[in-house]
């Protein structure tokens, strides 16, 4: 039988207070208000978002859940100051794809690193982009587009909400995806794009749901396709892109991070916790009047995707030749 030096004896019961002091954390978090960072300004997507799930979060926990708008620069503000919170759970970040990974390939000198900075908790939420056309634009069908952009390369114009935002990066796959030659027009926001979509200043825009949906039904816009994997619930009438374009799939997707020290029986306390609200009938009914789709998944699962994410992205703004700086 092996001894155990006085040092290995020493070592071992720091090792097992340690691990009791973990559990013991893990069980009485939390014992205060959690403050959820949302980098960007109250009223838009992001912040209906944090603040339903915050407010099922705090039931949960029994501990209020303080949403903190920290808007500016395109998340990024907001982003850097839930990087550098205390590790200790009582800082929680909404992130998005936008955040995590967009950010890395669009920015060379980024604020924070989305892998070394933060910990992954959970994927919140998905939602799909809808493809919507002028009323005037020929193309009936996503094929029927793609015809007409390949016969007329250079002279069909597509909005987005800006330079870099989901839309522009979304509308870059779909050229890539299709051999189309599109422009892209940006606008500062998503409201002025479908304005003059539906004016017909610009002809193909990749919007989100909820702003575009009221434009198809009232006649104004006519949607070819959604750019999730399968139809959405919120326009089962339109078809994926991707039976037209096999494997086109571009989805955008929230989730919960935490500080990169946070300790991990913390991260999964916290991930059981938000698996019950994405579980909750109110979440799923909130969720879908939003275009949502509630995820959930593990810590791992989680940070697999952001990785490959990021990667995916760096491709796209490299082969679309993209700077934002």
């Amino acid at each position: 039988m092996q001894a155990f030096h006085s040092k290995d004896v020493v070592l071992l019961a720091m090792l097992c207070a340690a691990s009791v002091a973990h559990s013991a954390v893990a069980q009485t978090y939390p014992s205060k208000p959690v403050r959820m960072i949302v980098p960007f300004p109250p009223g838009g997507g992001n912040d209906i978002l944090g603040r339903t799930v915050g407010q099922k979060l705090a039931q949960v926990v029994g501990q209020q859940v303080i949403v903190d708008n920290r808007g500016g620069a395109g998340g990024l503000i907001g982003a850097e100051l839930a990087a550098k919170a205390a590790p200790d759970g009582y800082t929680i970040f909404l992130a998005s794809v936008g955040n995590l990974a967009f950010n890395p390939a669009l920015h060379t000198k980024l604020p924070y690193d989305p892998v070394k900075d933060f910990a992954p908790v959970t994927m919140l939420a998905t939602s799909a982009f809808i493809l919507v056309v002028n009323q005037a634009l020929p193309a009936k069908s996503v094929k029927e587009l793609i015809a007409l952009g390949k016969a007329k390369p250079g002279s069909l114009n597509y909005a987005s909400a800006g330079l870099g935002s989901s839309l522009h990066l979304t509308g870059e796959i779909f050229k890539l995806a299709t051999g189309t030659d599109l422009v892209h027009v940006a606008y500062a926001g998503t409201a002025p794009a479908l304005t003059d979509l539906i004016g017909g200043q610009v002809q193909i825009m990749f919007s989100t749901m909820p702003p575009a949906l009221p434009q198809v039904k009232a006649g104004k816009l006519r949607a070819l396709g959604v750019s999730g994997a399968k139809r959405s619930a919120a326009a089962p009438d339109v078809p994926t892109i991707a039976e037209s374009v096999p494997g086109f799939e571009v989805l955008n997707w929230y989730g919960i991070t935490v500080p990169i020290r946070t300790p991990a029986t913390i991260v999964r306390k916290l991930n059981q916790d938000l698996q019950a609200v994405l579980k909750s009938p109110e979440i799923t009914e909130a969720f879908g009047a939003q275009g949502l789709d509630a995820a959930g998944n593990t810590p791992e699962q989680f940070a697999a995707y952001i990785k490959s994410e990021i990667e995916n992205y760096a491709k796209v703004v490299k082969a679309a030749n993209i700077h934002v700086e």
